[in-house]
C-alpha cells in the first residue's frame, strides 16, 4: 500500500511538474511569407518547446482583427502589418518586436499612366487603412496632391486584384505576391510608386503585437516568445529561401508561391535590430508612420513610440539568451 502510495505521489508531482513547465500562447497570424514565417522555422526548429511554451496559432486575413481578438482575450500575441500600426499607437495592444521591413508595396497603374500626377481624377483601388493606403498617401504628398484628387475606391485586396485585371479601376495601391498575380492578366501594368522610394525616411515595419494585460502582468510569458521570435529571426535572415520553402510547407501552399517573397522585405538579424533599438532607429521607424496616421485622420496625435513599443522588453530578451 505503501509502494502505491509513493508511485501515486511520484505520478502527481511529475504531472504537475510538465503542466508547469509548457506555457501556452495564443498567436495569431496572417498566411504570407511576412506574417507566418517566425512561426513556421520556429515550428520547424524545436523553439516553442526549447522555451518552454505550447502555440496554440490561429490564422486571420488581417492585423486590426489580431488587435481586436487581443483585446477580447482570445489572443495572447499577433501580427499586423504597418498599415495596423495606428491601433498598438493608440492603446489597444502592445508592440513587442519589429519583424521585417515591408518594401513590397506599389501605386500600379495601367499602361500609360506614368506618374502620380497622370492619376488625378482617376479611380484608384484601395485597401482601406493598409500599408498600400499609406502608400498612396505618401505619393500623393510628394506630387503637392491629396487623396481629393483621386477617386479613392474602397476594396478588400482580392477585389482589387479582380477589379484592376478586370479594367474597372484605373491604378491601384497594393503589394507583392498579389502584383504578381495581376501581372498575368495585365503584364505591362506600371509601377509608379514603390516602398523604397521613401526608405530611410518613411519605413513600413511589420511587427508582433502582445495584449496589454498580457505584458503588464505576465513578462516572463513575454520574454520567452521575444526568445523564440529572435532566434527565428536570425534563421531566417541567414537562410532565406529554405524559409521560403518552410513557410509555404507551414501554410500548406504551393512553393512557387512564395519563391522570391524575401526580396520584397527586409529581414534584419536580431543584434542589427537591438542596434537600431538602442540609437533610436527603431522608435523613429514608429514615430514616422503615427505621424502619417494623424495625417490619415487614424490618430488625434503621434504618441511617443516608448508609450506603446516595448523596446526594453526586447532588449532584456536577448541578454538572457
Amino acid at each position: 500500500m505503501r509502494l502505491f502510495a509513493a508511485f501515486a505521489l511520484l505520478f502527481s508531482l511529475v504531472a504537475c511538474s510538465g503542466s508547469d513547465s509548457s506555457q501556452t500562447v495564443k498567436f495569431g497570424y496572417i498566411a504570407d511569407f511576412s506574417g507566418a514565417a517566425v512561426l513556421a522555422v520556429a515550428d520547424k526548429q524545436g523553439l516553442w518547446d526549447k522555451h518552454g511554451l505550447e502555440p496554440s496559432l490561429k490564422v486571420f486575413t488581417n492585423g486590426p482583427l489580431q488587435i481586436q481578438a487581443l483585446g477580447s482575450g482570445d489572443l495572447d500575441f499577433g501580427y499586423i502589418g504597418s498599415g495596423a500600426t495606428w491601433m498598438p499607437a493608440s492603446g489597444k495592444a502592445k508592440i513587442i518586436s519589429v519583424n521585417m521591413l515591408g518594401q513590397a508595396d506599389r501605386v500600379i497603374a495601367h499602361p500609360g499612366l506614368t506618374s502620380i500626377a497622370a492619376l488625378k481624377g482617376k479611380k484608384v483601388g484601395v485597401p482601406e487603412g493598409t500599408s498600400g493606403d499609406m502608400i498612396l498617401q505618401l505619393a500623393l504628398a510628394q506630387a503637392g496632391m491629396t487623396i481629393k484628387d483621386v477617386q479613392k475606391v474602397a476594396m478588400d485586396p482580392s477585389t482589387v486584384v479582380t477589379a484592376f485585371s478586370a479594367g474597372q479601376i484605373d491604378a491601384a495601391a497594393i503589394w507583392y505576391p498579389l502584383i504578381d498575380t495581376i501581372k498575368k492578366q495585365v503584364p505591362d501594368l506600371v509601377e509608379v510608386t514603390k516602398s523604397e522610394d521613401f526608405y530611410p525616411k518613411v519605413s513600413f515595419p511589420s511587427s508582433f503585437v502582445a495584449r496589454n494585460e498580457v505584458v503588464k502582468d505576465d513578462s516572463a510569458k513575454v520574454t520567452k516568445v521575444l526568445k523564440v521570435i529572435q532566434e527565428a529571426n536570425d534563421w531566417i535572415a541567414a537562410h532565406t529561401a529554405e524559409a521560403e520553402q518552410l513557410t509555404a510547407t507551414f501554410l500548406k501552399a504551393p512553393p512557387a508561391q512564395f519563391k522570391g517573397a524575401a526580396a520584397v522585405t527586409k529581414i534584419m538579424p536580431t543584434a542589427e535590430l537591438a542596434k537600431l533599438n538602442q540609437d533610436g532607429t527603431v522608435a523613429g521607424w514608429y514615430k514616422g508612420l503615427a505621424d502619417l496616421f494623424v495625417t490619415m485622420g487614424k490618430l488625434p496625435q503621434s504618441p511617443d513610440p516608448a508609450t506603446y513599443y516595448t523596446a526594453d522588453l526586447y532588449q532584456s530578451a536577448l541578454a538572457a539568451q
